[in-house]
């Protein structure tokens, strides 16, 4: 038997080939390796949301990315940023074809970033509030919501998703959020070793003080960085929104700077020595209980 093997070095990652033969017989054995990055900047465009008016929408946000700094590696936008939080799917639905997926995706290409929020669409006869993030390579990952707002009638709307998701990226593990999904532990609990959950929200200001607690809950008990983004403004449910965007550190500490109620743009550094540092020296995720979910 004849081998060889090539270690490749990218970006985000390492590949190793392993090239054996045997019985004139070649084998090829990729095997990637991601690099995690020490620093994640993040950006949280906390910003007013036209109703139902995706173009305008689409516009306001390409105007706010045109400042982003140039050392950011991902933007979250807010829950239905293309329309605010309507019940009015058949007006407002794009397909993963439409509009919004291709902006989201030449935005992600021209930044390289990755990027993100959730926006109603239509598939397969059904309406989802789909979280959907395009990457700088020309792909993009989707997260339906779970848990609808009853008292919005959002269930009577949409369809719940059934599933969670994970996007690694640059070496970091990022489990993906909506809004609602914040309230249930259960759900959001870190049993796959994700270092960051995002949660993507249309969060009301009668019910920030739960937003604020519940993002620090959930970074405490998992033993990860959280990032919520919100949104400000006053949409036609009526609901006001006074943001309180924010990313917090394992240890439960705000790490985005002052929480503001105004339309901004706000970073945060996710540091993965300070993560793996913590989790190493306080294991709680080894004690967790064993469950499963069941629909």
């Amino acid at each position: 038997m004849i081998a060889s093997l090539l270690r490749l070095f990218f970006f985000e990652k390492i590949v190793f080939i392993f090239v054996f033969s045997y019985k004139d017989v070649t084998f090829v054995v990729v095997i990637d390796f991601f690099l995690m990055k020490e620093f994640l900047k993040v950006a949280l465009f906390q910003t007013d949301i036209a109703w139902e008016n995706p173009k305008e929408n689409r516009e306001r946000l390409a105007y706010q990315l045109s400042r982003l700094s140039t050392d950011t590696d991902m933007v979250f936008l807010p829950e239905m940023f293309t329309s605010g939080f309507s019940p009015n799917a058949e007006k407002i639905a794009e397909t993963m074809q439409g509009e919004t997926i291709e902006w989201l995706k030449k935005q992600a290409k021209q930044y390289n970033v990755a990027i993100g929020g959730s926006l109603a669409i239509g598939q397969e006869q059904n309406y989802f509030n789909r979280l959907v993030i395009a990457l700088p390579e020309g792909n993009f990952v989707c997260y339906d919501k779970r848990h609808l707002f009853t008292s919005s009638h959002e269930k009577n709307v949409y369809k719940c998703g059934e599933n969670q998701y994970f996007l690694t990226y640059k070496g970091w593990k990022l489990a993906l959020f909506i809004c609602y999904d914040l309230r249930f532990p259960v759900w959001v609990r870190n049993t796959e070793r994700y270092d960051a959950a995002v949660f993507v929200a249309n969060f009301p200001c009668q019910r920030i003080s739960a937003w604020d607690t519940l993002l620090r809950s959930r970074a405490i008990e998992n033993m990860c960085y959280t990032i919520g983004v919100n949104r400000v403004g006053v949409d036609k449910n009526p609901a006001v929104y006074n943001g309180h965007s924010a990313v917090y550190n394992s240890y439960g500490e705000c790490v985005s700077g002052q929480i503001s109620c105004d339309e901004t743009i706000i970073y945060a550094i996710l540091n993965t020595k300070t993560l793996h540092k913590h989790r190493s020296e306080f294991p709680a995720l080894n004690d967790v209980d064993n469950f499963c979910l069941k629909n």
